[in-house]
């Protein structure tokens, strides 16, 4: 196929923008808990596998997927035929790589010019799972082009998985740990030669024999409960926040950003609480806060800020009160995490709303759903066929929105007055 034939028309990028592309980007993070690249998942809804990959090379063309991952290094995983289109979409945006399977190995042409792709500076990264590595002529083509190779940590027992980094490593290979679920896996990772680890140990909390607050966070969880106790109005919420300089600057400094196109500037707490509502401004006062928990990977609070949008926009359909208390149901689903103690140990601090607290610790009430149906986005379990392609189609641009807002938000909540 000629590389005019391959690369995304006008009219594909035109129809790419039109429909919401359904992904989701998962976090792979270094040794300090940073974000080392993004994997981008696709949520199958039923569109050809091939015509949805092209829909993602035309959102790479356009910018759209680098502003969706905000430029950072990105892999996601692309059908033989398109990796054998003479099409040079991935050479020109070298941020973003391919995810590869070990089979793959077998095709010779297919080796070749990935071959090629890697010396005009693409990433590669070989997704072996549980693949025997060493010293295995099956897999030896790609070893000997990808910069990084992904072990499956769940299906890896803790002797191979470290035999096999320090194997990858002295060859000079980066290695990912993935389906890293739970934190004895993680801390077993901490020790081996690895690039970065993934899975969902990020948004569960450490488990605890006795759980202990530091002072910053008690101090946090008292400024939550003034927020929460007596429905405090632009008056009070001003006086809550007035002498937290740090809070106030961030808080301020949001709500005045292009991002919302106020016709006026807003100069105190008080204003914004009328302008925007006080519910409204006491989640977003709940958002400021809790970025002050600096310990945390910063993946962890835009994960929770994602929950928290997408939690009220699945709440359209209730009242304006309820819509509220979805995104503070979404923002509050990861404070055990971000808080690292268990979630009822956490609310007992709280005086949340019963539907609130219901949802987080039973599993039960008008918000309940809404997070089911989150977290079954996040894990990839929406798929066409089991689900109504227009239900995904409609997560899709959620999740969309609410990664955007997300990132504008947490960009003011991570900065610090000059």
């Amino acid at each position: 196929m000629s590389e005019a034939a391959a690369i995304p028309s006008a009219q594909d990028v035109s129809a790419a923008s039109e429909l919401p592309l359904p992904v989701i980007r998962l976090p792979m993070l270094d040794s300090k808990r940073e974000l080392f690249a993004y994997e981008i998942v696709f949520q199958n809804d039923a569109e050809d596998e091939d015509v949805l990959m092209r829909r993602a090379l035309a959102t790479i063309t356009d910018g759209a997927l680098a502003r969706l991952v905000r430029g950072n290094r990105t892999f996601l995983k692309l059908t033989h035929e398109l990796l054998m289109e003479e099409t040079d979409v991935l050479q020109h945006q070298p941020r973003f790589g391919v995810l590869l399977r070990p089979e793959a190995a077998s095709d010779i042409a297919l080796v070749e010019r990935l071959a090629r792709m890697a010396q005009r500076g693409c990433p590669l990264m070989l997704d072996a799972g549980d693949t025997t590595l060493e010293f295995n002529p099956a897999v030896e083509p790609l070893l000997k082009i990808v910069q990084f190779v992904r072990l499956d940590a769940s299906k890896l027992d803790p002797a191979t998985l470290r035999s096999r980094s320090e194997y990858l490593h002295a060859r000079g290979t980066h290695v990912v740990a993935g389906h890293v679920d739970d934190h004895d896996t993680y801390h077993r990772c901490e020790s081996l030669p690895l690039q970065a680890i993934q899975g969902q140990f990020l948004l569960k909390p450490e488990p605890v024999a006795v759980p202990v607050l530091a002072a910053s966070r008690l101090s946090l969880l008292r400024l939550m409960k003034a927020l929460q106790e007596g429905n405090p109005g632009p008056v009070e919420l001003g006086q809550i926040v007035r002498d937290d300089a740090i809070l106030s600057y961030k808080l301020l400094g949001c709500v005045n950003s292009a991002y919302f196109a106020l016709p006026r500037q807003l100069k105190s707490v008080q204003q914004a609480a009328i302008f925007f509502g006080a519910a409204r401004l006491r989640n977003w006062i709940y958002t400021m806060a809790l970025s002050g928990t600096g310990d945390r990977p910063p993946e962890l609070l835009r994960a929770a800020l994602i929950r928290a949008h997408m939690c009220e926009k699945l709440a359209q359909h209730m009242p304006s009160e309820q819509r509220e208390m979805a995104f503070t149901a979404g923002l509050f689903s990861l404070l055990d995490a971000m808080m690292e103690a268990p979630m009822d140990f956490v609310l007992w601090h709280l005086p949340l709303a019963r539907e609130i607290s219901s949802a987080l610790l039973e599993n039960k009430g008008p918000f309940a759903p809404l997070l089911e149906q989150i977290r079954d986005w996040e894990a990839g379990n929406l798929r066409g066929g089991e689900v109504q392609p227009q239900v995904i189609r409609r997560m899709a641009a959620i999740y969309l929105e609410a990664t955007q807002w997300a990132d504008h938000v947490y960009a003011f909540a991570d900065q610090r007055p000059n």
